[in-house]
């Protein structure tokens, strides 16, 4: 084995085209490696990944870990071409960015592969309160 790597230098040394092959090569499979490992994660996880991208202007944690997402479904029955569901809420009911936030949801949501079409609803019941959000939240706003 050390015999095969000492010979693989060598060449390399001799040749920077082989080198630069070799690179090539490395980059074409470490590409297709990150495409398999998409193609792995469940559609629900890129979904949910996506929606963690989502913020609430106000405050600076995701949508998520506030706890604002009370439901996902999916209907994936058509392959490629998947519906989802959002039901979330927002921090109060009279929160003016609601709208802004939902659009961004769903901006979020639909360029995951796979879907189609996405629906969010607001919905304020049950009403949003601060023992929804994950202990990731509550550290990064201090509220221990």
């Amino acid at each position: 084995m050390l015999q095969k790597r000492a010979v693989a230098a060598a060449r390399l040394e001799c040749n920077p085209a082989i080198l630069s092959e070799e690179n090539v090569m490395e980059q074409k499979n470490t590409e297709q490696s990150a495409q398999t490992e998409q193609k792995a994660r469940t559609l629900e996880e890129r979904i949910w990944d996506g929606l963690k991208e989502c913020f609430d202007p106000e405050i600076p944690v995701n949508i998520v870990d506030l706890g604002l997402v009370y439901e996902v479904k999916i209907d994936d029955s058509i392959p490629g071409e998947a519906n989802v569901y959002v039901k979330m809420t927002l921090t109060a009911p009279g929160c003016g960015m609601g709208p802004m936030i939902a659009n961004d949801v769903k901006r979020h949501v639909q360029v995951v592969q796979d879907v189609r079409n996405v629906r969010v609803d607001l919905v304020f019941d049950p009403p949003w309160n601060p023992g929804m959000m994950s202990e990731s939240a509550k550290l990064q706003l201090n509220m221990f």
